[in-house]
């Protein structure tokens, strides 16, 4: 099953700090299977794979687990040792409280909050990290996602503020984050209800060290743990794909979620989504995961997506990305070369760093 894509807006985003350092990251882009050419377009986009070797890449160049992207360099380990840290907590709250005030124990480092209101529990991030704001926007990521993984319960959050201009992939994000969002804030943060903080940790030592072994690319992916209609709908309708190019219609996929199809129509619209867009999202990923890692030729692929001809699925893969297949597969270096992922082993990074970087998957 396809995995979800991811656009080039934050491709270029995750490699600032690196060029502002002096680094040439065309190396680095190819060795990640990139072509440099796609970040010219904005509606460019790459596999999870693709971005998880670029991370690797940078982490390498830089030997920052902020990839140059914060005002001062966060060591290797770093974050390794603040999960060691948290393990031992009673609670989520308490192992919060502790990874806030270990990073608060390093010069120029994030400035995190963990604040209780009459409203809930607020979590921000208080400087400015880096001028493009990604680097902030990551660390609630990182955090939510770590702290989901610490309790073994996705914590669904109230909201995500964010203290920046919506930038032009802003429609991602209340995917990205699973609740309502917004921009030109105050401050960047999320909110969560204060019975999670009650929430007893589930993991061990053991537990730890595999996931630092995936890290950071596992925290900063978007695990769908089926909570919401559009992640369920998304679901069906990519392992439906991977055995049939036929996708089941609206009023199918309705009746396997007991509902009628009205009431999809509106739970997928309250979820910011619509049936069409999944459908769109689910062979958009499928087409570019086919055409970047694999060799099978263009007709047969277009026939695999369900497309009756192969104008329609040039026609198709252009709007999505702005680009023809031909000419994406031209520019995607082998994907079985000597960089391919998973050829490297998990231990292939320095230590295996998580770091408060980037990465949406959409």
């Amino acid at each position: 099953m396809a995995r979800r894509t991811i656009t080039v807006q934050h491709v270029r985003a995750v490699l600032r700090g690196a060029e502002r350092g002096g680094v040439d990251t065309v190396p680095l882009l190819q060795a990640a299977q990139i072509p440099p050419l796609l970040l010219g377009d904005d509606r460019a986009r790459i596999t999870a794979a693709q971005f998880a070797r670029l991370f690797r890449e940078l982490y390498r160049a830089t030997d920052d687990e902020f990839l140059g992207l914060g005002s001062s360099p966060s060591r290797p380990g770093t974050f390794a040792m603040m999960c060691y840290a948290v393990l031992g907590c009673r609670d989520l709250g308490a192992a919060m409280e502790r990874g806030v005030t270990f990073y608060g124990l390093f010069p120029g480092g994030p400035d995190l909050v963990l604040k209780h209101t009459d409203d809930g529990v607020v979590f921000t991030v208080r400087n400015d990290l880096d001028q493009d704001f990604f680097l902030a926007e990551c660390l609630v990521i990182i955090w939510h996602r770590l702290c989901s993984w610490l309790i073994g319960r996705r914590i669904t959050l109230r909201w995500a503020d964010f203290g920046h201009p919506p930038p032009p992939h802003k429609d991602e994000y209340e995917l990205l984050f699973g609740c309502p969002v917004r921009f030109g804030a105050a401050r960047t943060g999320a909110g969560l209800d204060p019975h999670w903080l009650r929430a007893p940790l589930v993991r061990d030592e053991d537990a730890l060290a595999a996931m630092l072994r995936r890290a950071p690319f596992d925290l900063l992916s978007r695990r769908e743990y089926g909570t919401t209609v559009a992640e369920q709908v998304r679901r069906a309708l990519a392992v439906a794909l991977r055995d049939s190019p036929r996708l089941p219609s609206l009023g199918e996929i309705a009746a396997r979620l007991a509902m009628s199809p009205a009431t999809l129509r509106r739970r997928l619209a309250q979820e910011s989504t619509s049936y069409q867009r999944l459908k769109d999202a689910v062979r958009r990923d499928a087409a570019i995961a086919g055409l970047a890692e694999g060799r099978e030729p263009i007709a047969q692929l277009a026939a695999r997506l369900g497309f009756s001809e192969d104008t329609a699925f040039h026609r198709a893969f252009r709007r999505w990305t702005g680009t023809t297949p031909g000419a994406y597969r031209a520019e995607v270096p082998d994907g079985r070369g000597a960089h391919s992922l998973e050829g490297r082993g998990a231990g292939s990074p320095p230590r295996s760093a998580a770091t408060g970087t980037p990465g949406q998957q959409s």
